[in-house]
């Protein structure tokens, strides 16, 4: 997949059009000026969500009504795609070819990648982190498990909502477990699927990292269920349902569903040692990377092509000589972006790539 073009209309402070280059594109300019903005309207064309916040009304321009990204895309010699999303009050609409899609459609059309300090959460920060950087990976090899996590997480805000108007009117153990019966039968039948996913996904994530594709370091990494040391986790949904019956006074007075796959977690191990806990910054850094170009590698073996990779604000997270090698091993592979505010950067890696300088949101080609 190649993105060839992407226009942006009352996105952040961003209006115009960029046509972008097969290999290396970099994004050039003064800080505050709308450099990561751009990388932000590739990630939400790609993934329909952003990077930076989980409001997308936050994306549309103060003062303005609604926004818009477009993007073509060139599928193969002959097909091209021309994507768009339209942002309207808390109203996200998807296309592709002018034609209305649901997201479970529109996710196979385009998929990114993107590396920067917030994604450092993946390491070093909570489980909800990792666990949002597997379903991500779940969802760009399997779009329709996007449904399966909206599916859980309604099942789970149901089940909270029932257990804290249980706990508030006082009802009987034995009435609320009869309540929460049909909304535990659901969530049985989707966590199982979830575990499954997750579970085969880190399978496929560790067979990549085994062979040390870029760097020496070794990365390995562990699905944690939540269940763990619970009973027979090959047979998910009967320990699950047996521990749902147990745990229902518990969920009771706590008034939160206490168990399911929103509870699990992600191991990361570098060189042995869990690198949330024992990792220096660098070495979280370079763990995130290589986990993330693990992520690429099982998208092309599932897809027979590679996702854009995204890298804002490049060379305040990586050093050059690090950044030289990630650059080489992406070349030929991936159509890269990245941000930059250093000249020294043009000067040592902008002789082959398209460059972009930005400017109060505008965006112009020449260096």
């Amino acid at each position: 997949m190649l993105l060839e073009s992407l226009e942006a209309q009352n996105f952040r402070n961003l209006n115009g059009k960029i046509v972008c280059g097969k290999g290396l594109n970099i994004i050039f300019g003064e800080n505050g000026q709308g450099k990561t903005n751009w990388l932000e309207a590739i990630y939400l064309l790609a993934t329909t969500k952003s990077f930076k916040t989980a409001k997308l009304t936050e994306t549309i321009c103060f003062g303005e009504e609604l926004a818009i990204v477009r993007g073509t895309v060139k599928q193969s010699a002959e097909i091209h795609h021309n994507l768009q999303v339209f942002l309207q009050g808390n109203t996200k609409t998807l296309s592709v070819n002018n034609k209305k899609e649901t997201i479970n459609r529109y996710l196979g059309e385009l998929h990114a990648v993107i590396f920067n300090s917030d994604e450092l959460e993946i390491v070093r920060g909570t489980p909800e982190a990792r666990r949002k950087f597997l379903d991500g990976g779940i969802v760009s090899i399997y779009p329709p498990f996007v449904q399966t996590l909206a599916d859980y997480n309604r099942v789970i805000r149901q089940k909270n909502s029932l257990l804290q108007s249980a706990q508030d009117k006082g009802f009987s153990l034995e009435r609320v477990a009869e309540l929460l019966e049909p909304w535990n039968e659901q969530l049985i039948y989707l966590a199982a699927r979830i575990h499954k996913a997750r579970i085969r996904y880190v399978e496929r994530l560790n067979e990549v990292l085994e062979r040390k594709l870029f760097g020496k370091e070794e990365i390995q990494i562990r699905y944690a269920s939540s269940l763990e040391g619970k009973g027979d986790l090959s047979d998910y949904a009967a320990l699950l349902e047996e521990r749902l019956k147990l745990r229902v006074q518990a969920e009771l007075v706590s008034g939160h569903a206490l168990l399911g796959t929103h509870r699990d977690d992600l191991e990361i191990l570098f060189d042995g040692h869990d690198i949330r806990k024992y990792g220096s910054s660098g070495q979280q850094r370079s763990a995130l990377l290589i986990l993330q170009l693990a992520t690429v590698s099982v998208y092309f073996e599932q897809n027979r092509e590679y996702p854009l990779f995204l890298l804002d604000d490049i060379d305040a997270e990586l050093d050059y000589k690090r950044i030289g090698q990630l650059l080489e091993f992406l070349s030929d592979k991936t159509q890269t972006f990245v941000t930059t505010s250093k000249e020294s950067f043009l000067e040592r890696f902008g002789a082959n790539a398209e460059i972009f300088t930005i400017e109060n949101g505008a965006i112009k080609t020449g260096q």
